[in-house]
């Protein structure tokens, strides 16, 4: 596995996710560093204005104040600087319409937030490990959906 840090950047409202998203994190032994944004708009705003150095990999939540995930991720990739970024959503919705939309419009892997730590941690470790190897090609359809 590659030891490059990998820079993350999780846009979520909620303040215990991303405290179990950064605890998870320091779990691993992945090198990392964490950035965190709290909605859409803030995203945004930090991607253009960190264009020079953009992370690795968003973890985007649907559910957000003032700009939606669905939202982000479409202007994400219709931005020619932003388009290649992987972007991994990461949510408690779960409905098959809403997931095959979001594959359609280019995220890279749906995440269900799991409500137990431990198995937190493990879907963390799950798409590090994925997001390390060397090809980075999107997944097929039926290998959208992480589960623990």
């Amino acid at each position: 596995m590659n030891t490059k840090q990998l820079n993350i950047l999780l846009a979520d409202d909620d303040k215990d996710d991303r405290l179990f998203f950064s605890m998870a994190l320091e779990a691993l032994t992945i090198p990392t560093k964490l950035a965190t944004v709290v909605d859409g708009e803030k995203l945004m705003a930090y991607l253009f204005e960190n264009e020079q150095q953009l992370p690795d990999v968003i973890f985007l939540d649907l559910n957000m104040p003032r700009k939606n995930g669905f939202e982000c991720l479409l202007e994400i990739k219709r931005d020619q600087k932003l388009n290649q970024l992987p972007v991994i959503i990461f949510s408690t919705s779960f409905e098959q319409d809403v997931v095959n939309m979001l594959y359609k419009n280019g995220a890279k892997y749906f995440i269900r937030k799991p409500s137990e730590f431990l198995q937190f941690k493990k879907i963390i470790q799950q798409i590090f490990t994925l997001i390390s190897q060397e090809n980075m090609q999107n997944p097929s359809r039926e290998n959208f959906v992480l589960t623990v």
